[in-house]
């Protein structure tokens, strides 16, 4: 291993450090302060307590007594997310494991859970952003009981992880640890579900045959086994130190399954009241660049460019597009897993995993491994695998070489020299784009732009043949956080899929977001400022020539200055929407820019 840390991770690390220090210090503070209650429940009257004891049964005894600690347990079950459904059945036995540890634990609150895969292309998803900043609220309020010495975070999914970090962060003079449910087997191939959809959009496949392809791909408890959010989600819990080492993907109901989530326990209870293991400590500048190192390496999720962003700021760090883009160009890309590749999740566990990547990346310095983990100091840690010895739950080294190099490569040999994400800049403003997915002869496109202003008004265009024998830059607008709360416009993927493969030169660019199995058609995303900010995308027109540039990181409305000038800003038409959404308009109010975030509970001014 090589005990240096690679000087541009260094001297980026060192940058983040300087930018953040003011609202670092402040936040730090503001833990401390709260960390002077601990153990809150001998600062506590004694109606408060009796109110916190009521309903633990033969527990009660302990909490008054033995001054045990007690776990607060938040939970996002629900079961609507296969992700989730497993545990209905974790709080009994977390108290179970934690009774025989001495220790006691109490669901403290449960959050929502929204499935992005069902509210795909339908008005749910015009909650699902604002979603993540509920359930961070939420988990504040089931912590703020103030009578817990730790926390175990129950969720896996897209918006779910983010926001019970960013709740925890609140927090943060608690230790916090994640438990994962873990993805379900594999079914059909990702890559054989991604054609029945494109047939589907060209009219070659029925209804029923989509459906029966969907539903082998979507066939049981656990995550969806592509690389989305859900799944990067994950990952980037193991490369901050978040969860036990190596848990990520043991698939549900499984006997390693069950003994990692009860060691998960057992080391909640082991690291309650100590400081150095709360999550103000661990979550920090180098275990922040530590996550976004493994999205780039393993080809994540675009949505992270808005979650960690996000969850840095709940802990004062300024985290900028602009440090990931740079840290982009120095950590190779490791992994291809669909939508990069055809394998699954399941498939790149067994060809090593995240501790084979992780191993690899400390050969060459690019990670930091003087970090705390909930498992203790190092990353060393985390290049290992979890096994039954003897009976028993244990860890040995991970495989030392790739057991499949289709799926994940040696740091000598990376499927490319730089990461999967990419920032792109120019007078249209800045968004970011996957790459890891999309071929190098589709990085480049100078086309005509042909303006949307919905999701459905381009796939109207698609099925009336509009788009047809042409090359075109798609301009999907008013889709940001102010505008419609940034839906997901992942039902795009399939009709341009299908006319990059007939041969036309495609790409989108849009201020909303797409799916975190964003895929092979050049997207620029969350495109910032956005239309109803402001953003010059708001005068494109159809025609104009749009340069996008994924190797230079340019994208440019190709217009000269004084035509723009004299251009108004096109307004956005009135749209009726759900009764529902209007609970929701304070956020959209409220909310700040995609590259901050995208987040109405952190003003973009606080930091």
């Amino acid at each position: 291993m090589n005990n240096t840390i690679h000087p541009t991770i260094a001297t980026i690390t060192q940058r983040l450090v300087e930018r953040s220090k003011v609202t670092r210090a402040r936040y730090l503070t503001r833990v401390a302060a709260s960390g002077k209650l601990r153990p809150s429940r001998d600062h506590m009257g004694c109606a408060n307590l009796a109110h916190a004891y009521a309903s633990a049964g033969n527990d009660q005894l302990r909490l008054r007594v033995e001054r045990a600690p007690n776990i607060g347990i938040i939970t996002a079950y629900n079961d609507m997310l296969s992700a989730h459904q497993p545990y209905g059945h974790y709080p009994d036995r977390i108290k179970n494991k934690a009774r025989t540890l001495g220790a006691t634990a109490q669901v403290a609150g449960g959050v929502p859970a929204m499935c992005d895969g069902i509210t795909q292309g339908y008005a749910g998803m015009e909650l699902s952003l604002f979603s993540r900043d509920v359930i961070a609220q939420a988990t504040a309020i089931g912590l703020s009981h103030q009578v817990f010495d730790a926390a175990l975070l129950l969720g896996v999914c897209d918006k779910i992880v983010p926001g019970l970090l960013m709740g925890a962060a609140a927090f943060g003079h608690l230790p916090a640890i994640f438990v994962p449910a873990g993805p379900m087997t594999t079914g059909i191939a990702n890559d054989a579900k991604a054609k029945v959809r494109q047939r589907y959009a060209t009219g070659d496949a029925t209804r029923e045959e989509l459906l029966e392809s969907e539903l082998k791909a979507y066939h049981s408890e656990g995550t969806c086994t592509f690389y989305g959010t859900a799944n990067s989600n994950q990952m980037m819990l193991e490369f901050m130190g978040l969860m036990l080492p190596g848990s990520a993907f043991v698939n549900p109901s499984t006997d390693l399954r069950t003994a990692l989530d009860d060691a998960a326990v057992a080391q909640a209870v082991a690291i309650s009241g100590k400081p150095e293991y709360s999550i103000a400590q661990l979550v920090n500048e180098k275990s922040i660049i530590n996550g976004v190192i493994g999205l780039l390496a393993t080809g994540g999720s675009t949505n992270h460019t808005l979650h960690i962003v996000a969850i840095a700021r709940a802990a004062g760090i300024e985290l900028r597009w602009e440090d990931m883009d740079e840290l982009g160009q120095v950590i190779p890309l490791l992994a291809r897993v669909y939508p990069n590749g055809s394998a699954d999740v399941n498939q790149f566990h067994a060809a090593g995993g995240l501790g084979y990547v992780i191993g690899e990346l400390r050969k060459k310095g690019l990670i930091h491994d003087d970090v705390n983990t909930v498992v203790g100091h190092g990353m060393a840690m985390y290049t290992q695998e979890p096994y039954f010895e003897n009976g028993t739950l244990a860890w040995r080294h991970g495989t030392p070489h790739s057991l499949d190099e289709t799926i994940i490569r040696p740091i000598d040999n990376p499927f490319a020299p730089d990461g999967g994400l990419k920032l792109l800049q120019g007078n249209l403003g800045r968004g970011v784009i996957k790459t890891s997915a999309v071929k190098p002869e589709h990085r480049i496109i100078h086309a005509p732009a042909k303006v949307f202003e919905s999701q459905a008004a381009m796939q109207e265009a698609f099925k009336n043949g509009e788009l047809d024998n042409q090359d075109f830059v798609a301009v999907v607008r008013f889709q940001g956080p102010k505008a419609l709360g940034m839906p997901e416009l992942h039902k795009l993927t399939p009709p341009l899929g299908v006319l990059q493969d007939r041969g036309q030169k495609v790409a989108l660019i849009t201020d909303g977001r797409m799916s975190g199995a964003s895929g092979k058609v050049p997207s620029a995303i969350h495109l910032s400022p956005e239309a109803l900010d402001g953003g010059l995308i708001a005068k494109v027109m159809d025609g104009d020539m749009i340069t996008l540039n994924a190797i230079t990181g340019v994208i440019h409305l190709d217009v000269d200055e004084v035509t723009l000038a004299a251009r108004p800003n096109a307004i956005r038409a009135e749209v009726e929407t759900e009764n529902w959404l209007d609970f929701f308009a304070v956020a959209r109010e409220n909310v700040g820019r995609a590259e901050l975030g995208a987040t109405w509970l952190i003003k973009d001014t606080d930091i």
